[in-house]
């Protein structure tokens, strides 16, 4: 039986409906019946070919949440019907210094949801059960879609490099931002919102921001100079590097998960004389997701969403492209 689903059969292509017979279910295997799959802007670059490492026809989709309809029978830790979630990985080796240590994200042999493989804008998947994590009770399943890539991509470095109550900074106040604002609140730092976008100013405070500073401003990051501990930046919109550098304190960390669309160009002597640290981090092992499931859940977290019946895939990936989604696009089976 064949799962059907949305797919761009080339680059930039709409998406449209498409079968596809399934890869057989693994030992290890769930096969989830999906209800709710968001839309990441990793999404929109997957398919229209921005990385080079897409191959079509392709179904995008990688923030799923939905039921396990089948397992194979070395899976014990899942139940048939049980509500999961898979995000950005669906496989690792489990076996090297990385995986043994939780940092599965960084294996060698991870397999990505929507890379080689079918994601979830579809009303099926098959995955590695072992990265299909069970959603708690009290967090809804289209709340809970968004944070499995998108929340666990802000979450990782702030419960790295954060601690009250330190100054955070978050540049790029969007699908990722709105929530790092939000977890970096609930972790008991002092945040301060960083956007291109002034009219974001009441939502950046209603999502726990205490101060907002325009990135298009020299004088208001001029003012903002040794103010910051730490500073995530969420974008892929190019960046006035130098004057974010200068809000940093000394041994301040800047921390970059949105790949920025030119290369970043750093003012050596700027990082050197105030002993700055920089650095990335890509998603987050299994530990740190099912960490900040239950940290969403403790302190309230959710995502602003539009929702949108999964027919609407085309037009929903179409929103995440133009950079309209306040503040993420979750589909509905």
């Amino acid at each position: 039986m064949g799962f059907h689903a949305w797919a761009a059969h080339r680059e930039k292509d709409a998406l449209k409906p498409f079968v596809y017979e399934p890869e057989p279910l693994g030992p290890h295997d769930v096969e989830v019946r999906i209800s709710h799959c968001g839309i990441c802007h990793s999404d929109v670059h997957l398919v229209d070919g921005d990385w080079g490492a897409s191959s079509y026809p392709m179904v995008p989709g990688h923030e799923i949440v939905g039921t396990v309809a089948a397992s194979g029978p070395a899976v014990k830790s899942l139940a048939l019907g049980q509500r999961v979630g898979v995000g950005w990985q669906r496989g690792a080796c489990l076996e090297c210094e990385w995986c043994v240590s939780g940092q599965e994200n960084l294996c060698a042999h991870e397999a990505a949801t929507c890379v080689g493989h079918h994601g979830g804008f579809a009303e099926r998947i098959r995955v590695d059960g072992r990265f299909a994590f069970p959603i708690p009770e009290a967090l809804s399943s289209e709340n809970a879609a968004p944070l499995l890539c998108g929340g666990v991509t802000v979450y990782a470095p702030l419960a790295r490099w954060a601690r009250p109550p330190m100054r955070v900074g978050v540049v790029g106040i969007g699908g990722l931002g709105h929530l790092a604002l939000q977890f970096a609140r609930a972790m008991g730092c002092e945040v301060t919102a960083i956007s291109t976008s002034p009219d974001k100013q009441s939502d950046a405070r209603a999502f726990g921001a205490e101060r907002f500073l325009a990135a298009r401003d020299p004088k208001a990051l001029r003012a903002a100079a040794r103010s910051l501990d730490f500073l995530l930046s969420t974008t892929f919109i190019p960046q006035d590097w130098e004057s974010l550098l200068r809000t940093l304190r000394p041994n301040g960390v800047l921390c970059l998960v949105g790949a920025p669309d030119d290369p970043v160009s750093l003012d050596a002597g700027a990082i050197l004389g105030k002993q700055l640290t920089v650095t990335t981090s890509a998603i987050g092992g299994r530990p740190a997701i099912r960490e900040m499931l239950e940290f969403a859940v403790r302190h309230g977290i959710a995502p602003k969403l539009q929702l949108r019946p999964l027919a609407e895939a085309d037009a929903g990936l179409d929103t995440v492209r133009k950079g309209q989604a306040r503040y993420r696009v979750v589909l509905a089976a």
